[in-house]
């Protein structure tokens, strides 16, 4: 397991992307990368967006790999279906494609957005 703090600054999300892929690369989890990227893109930004307070983002290799950002907001993120015209919204969607399952868990202090990804088979 791995973990960091974020600022609440845009500039956080690809910082975020650059330390996960840095970690996969480190556990040899390369092939996971591109769809990690865009899961902590998504789960960073929105909680940049959309929350307050400290952002952190963990990283938990067991039998699959969970990506977790906790924030201090407890609303829930929701599901959409953007329009083609939309600036956003896709995010949770694509969550949901790249991710084996991902959820919302409440805590004292705010929620949980997380999302796995099954490992690769072992050579």
């Amino acid at each position: 397991m791995v973990s960091w703090d974020l600022p609440t600054d845009p500039a956080a999300v690809s910082t975020a992307r650059t330390l996960a892929v840095r970690q996969l690369t480190q556990w040899g989890l390369e092939e996971l990368a591109t769809a990690t990227e865009l899961i902590v893109s998504e789960v960073v930004t929105n909680a940049i967006r959309h929350a307050t307070g400290p952002i952190h983002l963990r990283l938990i290799r067991h039998q699959l790999l969970t990506c977790e950002v906790s924030d201090t907001s407890n609303s829930l993120p929701r599901l959409r279906h953007a329009r083609t015209t939309d600036e956003g919204g896709r995010g949770l969607f694509l969550i949901a494609q790249l991710s084996h399952r991902h959820g919302t868990r409440y805590t004292p202090d705010g929620k949980i957005v997380w999302a796995e990804q099954q490992l690769p088979p072992a050579n």
